[in-house]
């Protein structure tokens, strides 16, 4: 079966770290950055990265990846010798080394130049994905959506991160929109049961609908019965009454769940 975190995709945000990639085989994650969630999908198999804007026309893409041949746990000063030491040379990283750099044959991109930090995914959805969205493993009931919205061509960018004052909410999904912003919430029974979740869950709508985002919550009973009848139809109309997805061009562009002859407005990444 496919493992979640067969493959991590990394950031590459400086071209040091990617001379460093192409020419020594290797990669770096403060160990302190490592939070639960990495923990548990660990140890990858592949490493793939995710270049930033500094990298020009290969920016805001997954281009090159690797396998993992060993992972090491060792000091900054052994992996930057030349450098002073001092306390920030007695920081601790994981060192990922991997046998060669390859390079993808059809890159995977962000379609909204996003941020993100790590994506843990699998072998499977590594090789088929055609943007950064399709390679989030989090929940089957996401996924679920996310072939749905997919079908409909409504996007929508997966696990955004958000800042609301000094606070950082992580949105299932999100979607841009002329007259605001939808956030879409996919509440899986078990994980929502806990009384403490859901005072914080309370919290984070209050917050978001307070910063001006519209919300919506579907439980999964609702995502595995009622897709087609109610989950969808909800999540288009309220897009739709928000002036339709924002993707950058002069005119927004409504979503139709029955468009005739199967034709429907075309969208900024549709036939590339």
């Amino acid at each position: 079966m496919p493992a979640r975190g067969e493959v991590l995709v990394a950031i590459l945000n400086n071209r040091l770290d990617f001379n460093i990639a192409r020419d020594h085989l290797w990669y770096r994650i403060p160990v302190s950055s490592a939070g639960k969630w990495l923990r548990e999908c660990w140890p990858p198999q592949w490493l793939a990265f995710y270049q930033t804007k500094v990298f020009g026309g290969e920016a805001y893409a997954v281009n090159y990846y690797g396998r993992v041949i060993a992972i090491r746990e060792v000091q900054r000063w052994e992996l930057f010798p030349d450098q002073p030491r001092d306390e920030r040379s007695l920081r601790l990283y994981y060192q990922l080394l991997f046998d060669r750099l390859r390079v993808l044959p059809r890159p995977i991109r962000s379609r909204r130049r996003r941020r993100i930090i790590f994506i843990p995914t699998t072998l499977r959805k590594f090789a088929q994905a055609e943007e950064i969205n399709d390679l989030y493993d989090d929940s089957p009931l996401e996924d679920l959506l996310w072939t749905e919205l997919k079908r409909v061509s409504l996007p929508a960018e997966r696990q955004e991160f958000i800042e609301l004052g000094t606070q950082d909410y992580s949105l299932d999904f999100a979607v841009y929109c002329q007259l605001g912003r939808l956030a879409i919430e996919t509440d899986g029974d078990t994980w929502h049961s806990n009384p403490e979740k859901a005072v914080e869950d309370n919290r984070r709508d209050n917050a978001l609908e307070g910063a001006g985002w519209s919300l919506l919550r579907f439980n999964t009973p609702q995502l595995r019965e009622q897709m087609q009848d109610y989950c969808l139809p909800t999540i288009v109309n309220k897009v739709n009454d928000l002036g339709g997805v924002d993707e950058g061009g002069v005119i927004p562009r409504r979503i139709d769940l029955h468009p005739l002859d199967g034709l429907h407005q075309l969208g900024l990444f549709d036939g590339l």
